[in-house]
């Protein structure tokens, strides 16, 4: 399939112009109102208003199944380090992570194939927020994502750095970990700092909580589990001679295996409330977010990599991959409707920078790679009758 290169330039305008306009999760009004506009303009059904600012574009042509293609558009909290022309005009908000590619390519596909129209049945593209532990997914689905367009199948995919470009990773089965993200509080009792014998410290419970929550996957579980436990924030303390009051610890619990990540948050939570109660320290937890194993069914991964052994050389098509433990919240489509979820390749002559990095740039020659994979793989699953 040949995408027309003046397509190709238009899309990498757009994704430039969302870069330098980025916002973040359920804060998308512009880019929502901007992507509604583009889809209509192509032609399509247009939906706005799900999860707030989610947008889904309908393209309907003859009888077949219906399908759904995901991109995601929020960006990250992250003050942009990079020169670029098109850096982010917004302090501290930047798109880190590729959600403006993503968007970029999305739109281009829906507008090619709304041309073209060399599928038969529906397309649905959906345009998701929030996606960066806001749980926008979830949020679309629990409004009626999949009871106001039905779907026989939905699809998502993430640029990614280590990854050539051109190639293409797609597992069946797990693809990226759960997302358990959590914070602790413990609370003791307030002293001065010369006179601990008069309090509870809370700090001295933390330092140790933190080190004991590691022996979970190191001498809890098998070796042959998956699952990482991480404190990235630490709260606690006013003044420099006071034992404070209370700490709080923030962080993120990530597995591959659901079994697996019940069996460790049981052990988290019991580490919690039990751990440092000979210290005069009570503790709680409270889960923040909550995002499934993104796994993918078979026939579906099966069905993606059959497409991009159709237009790709084989050895630029990884299959069985090993997953990542970061998450994705597309994992929560994934269980109300069956799809899958790949990666495709970021890396040119020079490596990308990593997701989430403030010098991170999505890739713009991924664009021409990303619009033709999208429209291949609408042709594949919904061919026109006289392809069948």
């Amino acid at each position: 399939m040949t995408i027309p290169e003046s397509l190709i330039e238009e899309a990498t305008g757009w994704r430039r112009a969302l870069h330098a306009q980025p916002e973040l999760g359920y804060c998308e009004v512009k880019t929502a109102a901007w992507v509604a506009e583009q889809l209509r303009a192509f032609g399509l059904q247009v939906h706005t208003g799900l999860a707030g600012t989610g947008v889904v574009g309908t393209l309907e042509n003859g009888p077949g199944p219906a399908i759904g293609f995901r991109a995601d558009m929020d960006a990250l909290p992250v003050t942009e380090q990079g020169e670029v022309e098109w850096r982010s005009s917004i302090p501290g908000v930047m798109h880190a992570c590729g959600h403006d590619g993503h968007t970029a390519m999305l739109l281009a596909a829906a507008k090619h194939l709304s041309a073209t129209r060399g599928f038969s049945g529906t397309l649905h593209f959906v345009f998701q927020p929030a996606e960066e532990n806001l749980g926008g997914a979830r949020k679309m689905v629990a409004e009626g994502l999949f009871r106001n367009f039905p779907m026989d199948a939905i699809y998502g995919l993430h640029n990614w750095p280590g990854l050539p470009l051109g190639h293409v990773a797609i597992n069946s089965g797990p693809m990226m970990a759960s997302l358990d993200a959590f914070e602790i509080t413990l609370r003791g009792k307030s002293c001065h700092a010369a006179m601990p014998e008069n309090g509870a410290d809370p700090i001295v419970a933390a330092a140790q909580l933190i080190l004991a929550l590691q022996t979970i996957p190191a001498r809890r579980l098998s070796p042959l589990a998956s699952a990482v436990v991480s404190i990235t924030q630490i709260n606690g303390g006013e003044a420099i001679n006071v034992i404070p009051e209370h700490v709080v610890l923030r962080g993120t619990l990530r597995c591959l295996q659901p079994e697996v990540r019940l069996k460790v948050r049981a052990m988290v939570d019991d580490f919690v409330t039990t751990f440092t109660t000979p210290l005069g320290i009570a503790g709680n937890i409270t889960y923040l977010t909550e995002y499934p194993v993104t796994d993918n069914p078979a026939a579906e991964a099966q069905k993606v990599r059959d497409c991009a052994l159709a237009i790709l050389p084989a050895e630029q098509v990884h299959w069985n991959v090993a997953p990542s433990m970061a998450s994705e919240d597309f994992a929560c489509m994934l269980e109300a409707c069956p799809g899958a979820y790949f990666w495709i390749g970021a890396d040119g002559a020079t490596p990308s920078a990593p997701l989430h990095n403030a010098s991170y740039d999505f890739n713009d020659e991924i664009i021409a790679e990303g619009v033709t994979f999208w429209c291949e793989l609408a042709e594949h699953l919904l061919p026109a009758p006289s392809v069948r």
